[in-house]
């Protein structure tokens, strides 16, 4: 167990440094909605549209999904483990909260959120890893509530070089077996391959209801 801990650290810490490091440039590339693709603003549109109360955007970076929520009605904050992401959007989108920390233990309580955004935030977490920010996730998502996820998609669950540290694949199957695992009930999934882009997934899932 003390090793578990100790692994999730370095991985954490790992993934801080990375993103750190090139905070500035990513920001730069994929800072703001432009750079985003027609069909996933669509689809974080019409699953906002489905969730109430207060939602969170899970690895948030620089703000613009929290800034498209809030857009599309929704109450959101957002929180990142990279704190110059979290300076930048705090700075950019002064009227909506955000917060450094990770997905391991969050600050809401439980069953206290509408929904979940987790837009390839989950990217760097494997096998070994995932199910720990899933079950935070289905704790403070209340009965009902919503998780849209977004993440790389591919024929096995493996690692590769992301260009920032490295990242996962998962099949649409597999990842599904693991909201699945965590207490939610998947409603939709959504693939995209396009030319120079790796394979693009999405889930969107519900939150069980209690008996």
């Amino acid at each position: 167990m003390i090793d578990d801990v100790e692994n999730t650290s370095t991985r954490r810490d790992s993934v801080r440094e990375s993103y750190s490091a090139r905070a500035q440039e990513y920001t730069d590339h994929f800072g703001c909605m432009a750079s985003t693709h027609p069909s996933d603003r669509a689809l974080v549109r019409s699953w906002a549209a489905t969730v109430s109360g207060q939602v969170l955007d899970a690895g948030c970076g620089p703000g613009q999904w929290s800034n498209f929520l809030a857009e599309c009605g929704c109450t959101v904050s957002g929180i990142d483990l990279v704190p110059e992401f979290v300076e930048r959007a705090r700075a950019r989108y002064s009227d909506l909260r955000f917060d450094v920390g990770g997905f391991e233990r969050l600050a809401a309580a439980t069953g206290s959120l509408g929904g979940v955004l987790s837009w390839y935030s989950l990217i760097h977490h494997g096998p070994q890893q995932i199910s720990v920010p899933l079950a935070e996730f289905a704790r403070v998502i209340r009965p009902g509530g919503g998780l849209l996820v977004g993440f790389f998609e591919g024929p096995t669950v493996g690692m590769f070089d992301h260009a920032v540290t490295t990242a996962y694949r998962w099949p649409v199957t597999a990842l599904g077996q693991e909201l699945a695992a965590a207490g939610f009930e998947v409603i939709e999934t959504h693939t995209r391959t396009g030319i120079g882009h790796r394979p693009h997934g999405a889930l969107t899932a519900r939150r069980k209801m209690t008996r």
